[in-house]
């Protein structure tokens, strides 16, 4: 690398050897035993990963102060290792090192030693605070080898199946989310408005998601749209349709850009799937297809068919709906996700699938004519409270099991199924989901092809947390219990 003329941060990075060499077709790069690159482009990737000349010359430009490396825990929540400048071109070659055991479903204290590996395709200035930059980072143990705790690790493996077989998972989640108003500083469910479903007149938060819109779009996610949702409070923005790791990364900077831009405005939000009794949850339904790894091509498609689909297609259903029930307690992670799930409020319940019916827990969304590459499943019982790295490698496994296994699609159920009487769904053979985090857990044990893709580590610790949270959840005395029964008996 080059150094520049005066004083600048090239200027002090002139001296870095980079020793980095690609070999292996699985994408891993090996220097000394170690694994320092992971090529995304051999999953089909769309993102081009820059060189660190080029990174670093962009944090020069931008006069990046700070780099702030970026990963999740199991659930989801972003962590963060704040760096200065200097020390990055030495993080981007040797990675950082931190305590595993202090993350949520990582590392026991014996074996806590840990190291980041900045992914580069990832670097972006932070809207908000303009001379730090972010990275997401690979997780790695000390021995060279990706972290299998780390989600990311956890869809990268899914993806690398996937690609073994010549596909490209993609996907386009829709996240909703809820804006609420605080009250003497204090985060309350207090709906920001009282708006409805594409409102313009009672939507006080047009200017608010307008500044989201700009954020996300400064860190280079390409934003479709935005509006209110139906219930009060309610809203969605809508980004590009890409290949799943780029929009599970999309998905986890949305969620902290949303919550940091809310606090600009004095407002808090929230990607709770069920803050408020008796209207519409959040939720995350997820567009997904496969592309041909050599073409590009929908393999989803087929236009003889009277819902337009592949046998492929077909096949990567029938896998989802035969382990809707085990990969639940991925998609929908909490005990108020079950809030969600409940007849009446747009959320799916049923095991079925259809076209034009939004009761049904997979839709085949209508595409415009000619448009056929847009062909695509919404699979809708996720919500936005799961950590999409795990969600996604799920859904891509039960979808890859289906069509390894040729199961066979069952008919299309394009009746509102909240109409049936428990004789229509047992004459249609037709399951619900989990009513309860509880029962959820019990069917992620039992579906082996779930617990495979996770890896026995994220199983167990995901198991773990969510026991805590449903042992403390059924020892807790809430006020309905008190109202309804204190008096009485």
């Amino acid at each position: 690398m080059q150094g520049h003329e005066g004083h600048g941060a090239a200027t002090r990075w002139a001296g870095v050897q980079w020793r980095r060499r690609r070999i292996g077709s699985d994408g891993r790069v090996r220097e000394g035993g170690f694994a320092l690159i992971v090529d995304t482009s051999v999953i089909g990737r769309r993102a081009a990963t820059p060189s660190p000349e080029e990174v670093l010359r962009r944090a020069e430009e931008l006069k990046i102060e700070f780099v702030s490396l970026q990963f999740t825990d199991i659930m989801g929540i972003v962590k963060n290792v704040q760096i200065p400048i200097d020390v990055f071109p030495h993080v981007i070659e040797q990675g950082q090192w931190f305590d595993g055991s202090s993350i949520e479903g990582f590392a026991r204290i014996a074996e806590s030693d840990m190291y980041l590996m900045p992914d580069l395709s990832t670097f972006a200035p932070i809207p908000w605070d303009p001379q730090t930059a972010r990275v997401i980072c690979w997780v790695y143990n000390p021995n060279g080898e990706l972290f299998p705790g780390d989600p990311r690790v956890v869809l990268l493996r899914q993806l690398e199946r996937a690609a073994k077989l010549g596909f490209v998972y993609n996907t386009g989640p829709e996240l909703e989310f809820f804006l609420f108003r605080k009250e003497n500083g204090k985060i309350m469910p207090l709906p920001h408005d009282q708006g409805s479903y594409f409102d313009l007149t009672t939507d006080l938060a047009a200017e608010v998601r307008k500044d989201m819109i700009r954020a996300l779009q400064a860190f280079g996610i390409k934003v479709e749209a935005g509006h209110h949702e139906v219930a009060i409070g309610q809203h969605e923005i809508d980004f590009e349709y890409s290949d799943a790791l780029t929009t599970a990364d999309n998905a986890i900077t949305f969620k902290y850009t949303l919550k940091a831009i809310a606090q600009q405005h004095d407002l808090h939000a929230t990607f709770m799937p069920k803050p408020i009794a008796g209207i519409n949850g959040s939720g995350m339904h997820t567009h997904q297809s496969l592309a041909s790894l050599e073409t590009g091509a929908n393999l989803f498609v087929d236009v003889e068919d009277p819902y337009g689909l592949s046998d492929l297609a077909k096949h990567f259903i029938a896998g989802q709906l035969a382990h809707a029930r085990g990969m639940c307690a991925v998609l929908a992670p909490l005990v108020n996700s079950y809030k969600r799930l409940v007849p009446g409020y747009e959320a799916p319940v049923y095991i079925s699938w259809a076209r034009q019916n939004r009761s049904a827990l997979i839709r085949v969304p209508a595409v415009r004519h000619g448009r056929l590459q847009a062909t695509r499943i919404e699979l809708r019982c996720p919500d936005p409270s799961a950590n999409p790295y795990l969600a996604y490698a799920v859904m891509l496994a039960a979808g890859l099991d289906g069509i390894e296994r040729k199961l066979p699609l069952p008919e299309p159920v394009e009746e509102n199924v909240y109409h049936f009487t428990d004789e229509d769904l047992k004459r249609r053979n037709i399951q619900t989901l989990p009513a309860t985090l509880g029962e959820a857990m019990a069917e992620l044990e039992k579906d082996e092809v779930i617990r495979e893709a996770l890896g026995e580590h994220v199983f167990e610790r995901v198991r773990e947390a969510q026991k805590r949270d449903w042992d403390t959840f059924r020892q807790y005395v809430t006020q309905w219990e008190l109202d309804r029964y204190l008096e009485i008996y």
